[in-house]
């Protein structure tokens, strides 16, 4: 288990981990919502963007994964939670969806969590290489709400050092950009642009090995 990008992939694996950046300007949303995963950032990053008045309200959403259950075992949702207001995000301003088990569900079950809500806009924040993937999928679910993303500002180097391990990483850049395409060609999510250049590294990555997080029919 390597804890640096392989030298050999490092252009390619940066790459994939630039295209899912989406680059949105922060703005001020009807509310913060952190998608639930193994990745206790994104709750994080939801205390600083709470703190800094960027939404008044926060949905924590998401059941468990079999990369979770050990490390949030009540569910990522309820986690999250816990840890944003051991930060201290008062309670009042959070609320839980703990049943969302995929993107999709994590956008649908936040809408009918906000019914009776007047929300226009999300700020939806997520692990670094899931920006582009929860902005196609939210677009689809939910068209009408503006959607801002965004991530941790953190170096791919510094991510895979907290992870602690390279290949994992890399393998999940490649499964989210394969999902790009695949997940709107199912009608799951909204088409995005994939460059030559973002495909081109894709299909390196996939020839050297990078294909357990892959979709398979």
């Amino acid at each position: 288990m390597g804890t640096a990008v392989p030298e050999e992939h490092r252009a390619d694996a940066e790459l994939l981990w630039d295209y899912h950046d989406m680059g949105h300007e922060l703005r001020r949303c009807d509310v913060g919502v952190g998608l639930g995963s193994h990745d206790l950032g994104v709750a994080d990053h939801i205390v600083e963007l709470y703190g800094s008045g960027w939404f008044p309200l926060v949905v924590f959403t998401g059941a468990n994964a079999p990369t979770t259950v050990e490390r949030f075992p009540r569910g990522e949702a309820v986690h999250y939670r816990e840890h944003a207001i051991g930060r201290g995000v008062p309670g009042a301003a959070i609320v839980v969806e703990p049943k969302a088990t995929n993107t999709a569900e994590n956008i649908e079950f936040t809408r009918q969590a906000l019914a009776g809500r007047e929300t226009e806009s999300l700020l939806l924040v997520s692990k670094p290489y899931q920006q582009r993937r929860a902005f196609a999928t939210a677009k689809k679910v939910w068209p009408e709400a503006d959607i801002v993303c965004s991530s941790q500002r953190t170096p791919l180097d510094d991510y895979v050092r907290a992870i602690g391990d390279a290949d994992r990483v890399i393998d999940m850049l490649v499964g989210d950009t394969q999902r790009i395409t695949l997940y709107a060609e199912r009608g799951f999510a909204v088409p995005q642009d994939v460059p030559a250049e973002v495909e081109a590294a894709y299909q390196r990555l996939l020839a050297a090995g990078y294909t357990r997080r892959l979709v398979r029919d």
